[in-house]
């Protein structure tokens, strides 16, 4: 199979050496899902967003599913690739640097994000982790020569995330060098301001010079 194009919206920042936010919406949604909250990490970041090319009953996904919680591992490697490709792609088009993108997942979003900590440790700068699960049963990231910061925020009501695999999830990247903040709110699968937040707070400390 070829890598196919993806959708997107793209706002460039004024600040030359900006870092690239890159959201990622979860199932059903969309490429202008997520931009309200880019308003969180101010002017002075590239906002990248992009729709997934997976449909679903209609609803847009980054890569297939077999099941609620139950992923077709072999799609999503496909489509982790095909989204790396893309960027590094888009960022020679638009003049964005590709070393310096942060992504913000929400579920879906999040798992694509997750799977390229797996299989690219090194591609993004950082990532915002909100509602994840593990992208692969039994394939785990190269250890890091240098840490890459990643936040994983939880919600304790959550019926789709078993906390047990979240807490293992958290331990893989760990066991990877990656410097984790891991945060279990007292909610379920949607977010609130507390997750931006915490996001907004974290960026700051770790992209903010």
């Amino acid at each position: 199979m070829e890598f196919a194009s993806l959708k997107y919206v793209y706002k460039a920042s004024a600040k030359p050496d900006a870092y690239t936010l890159l959201l990622l919406h979860g199932t059903g949604g969309n490429e202008n899902d997520l931009l309200p909250l880019a308003d969180f990490f101010g002017p002075d970041v590239n906002v990248l967003s992009v729709r997934g090319n997976v449909m679903e009953n209609g609803m847009p996904r980054f890569f297939k599913r077999l099941g609620m919680g139950i992923f077709d591992e072999k799609d999503l490697e496909f489509r982790t690739s095909e989204l790396v490709h893309f960027l590094k792609q888009l960022s020679v088009e638009k003049g964005f640097d590709v070393t310096r993108l942060i992504a913000l997942g929400y579920s879906n979003g999040a798992n694509i994000a997750g799977a390229s900590l797996v299989m690219y440790p090194d591609f993004l700068a950082g990532a915002i982790l909100l509602r994840p699960m593990q992208p692969f049963a039994d394939k785990y990231p190269e250890t890091l020569e240098v840490s890459h910061p990643v936040l994983i925020t939880s919600g304790k009501l959550d019926p789709t995330v078993d906390p047990t695999a979240t807490e293992r999830y958290i331990s893989m990247l760990k066991n990877a060098k990656f410097d984790v903040s891991a945060y279990e709110l007292p909610m379920g699968h949607n977010l609130s301001k507390s997750d931006m937040q915490l996001a907004s707070d974290w960026f700051i400390e770790n992209f903010k010079s």
